[in-house]
């Protein structure tokens, strides 16, 4: 048996077993979801179809995972302006196993076990929360003296690779590296071209998850700062 599922603002046909990323649900791994918006079902040529969805039909899947999409980069340009803007997105994803193809109000079957870690959880921010109201209250000023000391040491974080000694490259020869994008990759110790032709795939996928650019695009950079790095 089949069934046309609507989540997301998409569509997709499913089966039992199906293995499916669709756009975030709020739920934890192994928690156990419902989706009630059923378009049709059937089984060969047996097809039910909603107006717009099949009264009683309920579709039910197992957390998988959460994850994010692959990093997609917008950039607009109009010309004799002097206008850029450059946008990165990675969309929110989840994947789900579909267990059950549910009809006329039947009941799902599996249900969410209660997680013991999640029990714990939940007690420790209790605790903490108990903790912090008995606690005695800080000065104002201190306060907010410690919290632009840690945005202080957050926006020291080190960076992705160890820039090497000696003059840096000029990156925006390589076409797609405009100057933003040049800084942000100096930024995280990128200055040469000699770096970026031995760019590892591991470096790739660790800039792809840490900064907003897409894994072809370094990938292409790279294939660039190759022959540059010869010269």
């Amino acid at each position: 048996m089949f069934a046309v599922i609507k989540t997301g603002g998409k569509q997709y046909r499913v089966a039992a077993n199906d293995l499916l990323k669709i756009e975030k649900l709020e739920a934890k791994v192994g928690d156990i979801v419902e989706i009630g918006n059923v378009l049709a079902h059937g089984e060969g040529e047996n097809v039910t179809f909603g107006a717009p969805f099949v009264d009683g039909a309920l579709v039910t899947a197992e957390v998988v995972e959460q994850g994010k999409n692959r990093t997609v980069i917008a950039f607009k340009k109009r010309r004799r302006q002097n206008s850029r803007r450059k946008i990165g997105h990675r969309q929110l994803l989840t994947t789900v196993r579909i267990a059950e193809i549910l009809l006329g109000g039947a009941k799902p079957s599996k249900k969410a076990a209660a997680k013991p870690e999640a029990k714990a959880e939940a007690k420790a921010e209790v605790a903490a929360e108990a903790k912090a109201e008995t606690a005695p209250k800080e000065p104002k000023a201190k306060k907010e003296a410690k919290t632009e000391a840690a945005a202080g040491e957050e926006a020291k974080a080190a960076p992705l690779f160890k820039a090497p000694k000696g003059e840096p490259d000029d990156l925006t020869v390589i076409k797609g590296i405009g100057p933003v994008a040049a800084k942000d990759l100096a930024e995280q110790g990128i200055v040469t071209f000699a770096q970026l032709a031995k760019l590892s795939d591991k470096d790739v996928a660790k800039i792809d998850e840490h900064m907003p650019f897409s894994a072809d695009q370094i990938k292409d950079w790279r294939e660039q700062a190759k022959e540059l790095a010869k010269k």
